[in-house]
């Protein structure tokens, strides 16, 4: 694709695939060592979500048959719902879940366009507001519901930007269980669209979230979890129950397989930890 078609794209918020079906410009190449789920027994690929006038798009993944699957959110990074994200969805299908991926950036933009990504955060990701990020996962909630999901089930997990959202929807929705953040934003400044970060939202969680982070992450210093363990250690009895596990020597995006940050034994780990915080803490 030219250099202008991808730019009219991005004008006129024209998406030329699916959700989910391929992999955002920004992160091209893919690495061979990148993971894909089979889809055989699965009913997966584009849904559409009512969220007031507007129809969201989102990547679903659930099993063939399911009755009453618990529901699971999936959040993307920057990248938006590209592959990784959808084959991510797949793994959580495999062990019976609904799992929806629903993308939070396409009233700004087409991110799987963008080949850079300091244009993909300054002219979409940076425009996104948390309230109207909020907004959307409700209706994705009500959405599953609404196909036989069972939202009493209910588990939220993200990846970088996906994961500081995370953080978010736990103290947002009381009808979550459980949330995993890999690698989300702890603390920033405030601004109109992101007027408080998770550090300032400890008090409020409704559920109890494992953060999994990189010891070794540039954009999350380490003194940032510590500043986030100890306004959890204050916080809701929910935010109590809250733990972290940091991976020492390993770098922000360890879960990326398609990227060079990938860390296979710590992804490994933590993928465990994921489904066993849910389960634990009624998500599953």
């Amino acid at each position: 694709m030219g250099k202008d078609r991808i730019d009219a794209g991005r004008r006129d918020f024209v998406r030329t695939a699916a959700v989910g079906t391929t992999f955002a410009a920004a992160v091209l190449p893919v690495s061979s060592q990148t993971i894909r789920t089979s889809s055989e027994g699965l009913v997966t690929g584009e849904v559409m979500i009512k969220v007031g006038d507007f129809q969201m798009p989102a990547f679903r993944a659930v099993p063939e048959g399911a009755k009453n699957p618990p529901v699971v959110l999936v959040i993307s990074e920057i990248f938006g719902v590209h592959e990784h994200i959808a084959d991510v969805a797949r793994r959580f299908a495999r062990l019976g879940y609904m799992a929806i991926a629903p993308e939070l950036f396409v009233r700004q933009g087409d991110a799987g366009s963008y080949g850079e990504i300091a244009k993909l955060m300054e002219e979409v990701v940076s425009k996104v507001p948390d309230a109207q990020v909020m907004g959307d996962l409700d209706a994705t909630v009500a959405w599953a519901k609404s196909q036989g999901g069972d939202a009493s089930r209910l588990g939220v997990t993200g990846f970088c930007w996906g994961g500081r959202i995370v953080w978010l929807y736990a103290a947002h929705n009381p009808a979550v269980k459980a949330g995993v953040a890999w690698y989300g934003k702890l603390v920033g400044s405030p601004s109109a669209l992101q007027p408080r970060h998770p550090v300032e939202l400890a008090g409020e969680l409704k559920a109890p979230v494992l953060g999994l982070y990189g010891g070794a992450d540039q954009g999350i210093p380490l003194e940032t979890v510590e500043q986030m363990k100890a306004a959890l250690a204050k916080g809701s009895p929910a935010a109590k129950r809250s733990e972290f596990h940091v991976y020492p020597d390993t770098p922000h995006a360890f879960n990326a397989d398609y990227r060079a940050s990938y860390r296979k034994e710590a992804a490994d780990d933590a993928w465990k930890r994921c489904i066993a915080w849910f389960k634990a803490n009624g998500a599953a």
